[in-house]
Order: C-alpha cells, then sequence, then structure tokens
C-alpha cells in the first residue's frame, strides 16, 4: 500500500485547486483572516492527488485499471 495513493479524479483534482486558490486569495484580497490559509488543504490534496480523508475512509473517485490477468498452464 501506499503512502500518497492516487484517489482523486482530474475533475476532483481541479475543483479542489480552484477552491483552494480562491480560500486563499480572500487572505490577500479580502478580510483578510487567517482562516483564508485552510485554502491549502484542498490546493494540495489537488495538486498531489491523494485525499488522506479519502485514503481513511477507502473512497476514491479516481479510476483504477486492474492489472492484467494472465492465464497460467494447469
Amino acid at each position: 500500500m501506499e503512502l500518497l495513493a492516487k484517489n482523486e479524479h482530474g475533475v476532483d483534482r481541479a475543483v479542489r485547486v480552484v477552491l483552494g486558490l480562491v480560500v486563499l486569495s480572500l487572505y490577500f484580497v479580502g478580510p483578510k483572516t487567517p482562516w483564508a490559509f485552510l485554502g491549502l488543504v484542498p490546493l494540495l490534496t489537488g495538486l498531489i492527488g491523494s485525499c488522506p480523508l479519502y485514503t481513511l475512509f477507502g473512497i476514491s473517485t479516481c479510476k483504477i485499471t486492474p492489472p492484467p490477468t494472465t492465464k497460467t498452464a494447469s
């Protein structure tokens, strides 16, 4: 089992990156609250492609292709 297994679909990743940038931008152009740094969480998980909560709960929005099966002679 990988530590940072890919478990996010491309659309999920894009939404996270955009959402993270929007929330993070609130620190610079909005009310300038430190809470805006919570935008780093979806931004980083979107860039990495792995969500720790998805891993914890066994969720994956990423389409995983199973490895090819090989027939053995019996």
